[in-house]
């Protein structure tokens, strides 16, 4: 059973926090499902992660290629997971179910704390997986480093 991480942002982009949990779940050796709502989203973080560092380069590609499955990081808006993730981030909102969190070994919520919307819809998130048993945990930035702020279940 798997937890699901909040990462409030308030002080960072999403792309820049994305690229350190990206690192961070390949260096513990997991392939990773990125899921957006927009193309035009998933297009901006294939070319940033693209044109990154070479030294902190990350492999990854856009699902609906011949590919997926062979992807250690795969961009998709579908509810689907075909490279066999071991963890789902999303961003802009996108959906995750508690029967992800169950199977996977880590769900990272991204969501941008000066948008009012994006922070309700988390909200919305923390209740309807913490309500349905997922283990949770919820992190701020707001103190210039990561503080992790509340959790619940084990």
């Amino acid at each position: 059973m798997g937890a699901v991480f909040f990462y409030h942002l308030t002080r960072s982009r999403p792309e820049d926090t994305l690229r350190t949990l990206l690192g961070k779940s390949r260096q513990a050796g997991w392939r990773v499902l990125v899921r957006g709502k927009s193309e035009a989203m998933l297009e901006r973080l294939d070319e940033l992660l693209w044109l990154g560092p070479e030294e902190t380069f990350l492999a990854h590609g856009i699902a609906g290629g011949a590919q997926d499955a062979d992807q250690p990081i795969l961009l998709s808006t579908g509810p689907e997971i075909p490279n066999a993730a071991a963890c789902v981030m999303s961003i802009e909102g996108a959906e995750v179910t508690p029967e992800e969190v169950d199977r996977l070994e880590r769900v990272c919520i991204l969501f941008d704390g000066g948008d009012d919307g994006a922070v309700t819809h988390a909200r919305g998130q923390w209740k309807a997986l913490t309500g349905a048993g997922c283990a949770a945990q919820y992190w701020s930035e707001e103190s210039g480093r990561w503080e992790k702020k509340a959790e619940s279940g084990s």
